[in-house]
């Protein structure tokens, strides 16, 4: 077993509850972290024997396109399309934040991180 991670994937999208953050948009950071079966990959050095990073990133920018007014929504849409694409993985946790969210207040990024297996 190994684990896989992607880290710092920044995207500017349109998500949020205020109707001004599906119009104006915010800058977003997103953080995976994969459990899978590296040994194949690990001895064959053939990327066919590899869970494929640069798809893992592309499901997350096709997702990140797509309006959602909640992180959980998101998180919960990006968590599921890479299961789908992936059945290996034995371990995933996600994390999607939102920088400067509008909560009325000095605040760095507020964030959504989910687990799989749920705990």
């Amino acid at each position: 077993m190994g684990c896989i991670e992607i880290e710092g994937m920044e995207f500017y999208a349109y998500h949020g509850h205020f109707a001004e953050e599906q119009v104006v948009g915010n800058r977003f950071v997103v953080n995976v972290a994969i459990e899978t079966d590296t040994e194949k990959a690990g001895v064959s050095d053939d990327l066919k024997d590899a869970l494929d990073y640069q798809q893992v990133y592309q499901i997350i920018n096709h997702e990140m396109q797509q309006k959602s007014f909640l992180l959980e929504h998101l998180a919960h849409r990006i968590e599921n399309k890479i299961l789908e694409s992936f059945p290996n993985i034995t371990g995933l946790k996600l994390n999607v934040g939102k920088i400067n969210p509008p909560v009325g207040g000095k605040v760095q990024k507020v964030s959504v991180t989910l687990t799989y297996p749920r705990v």
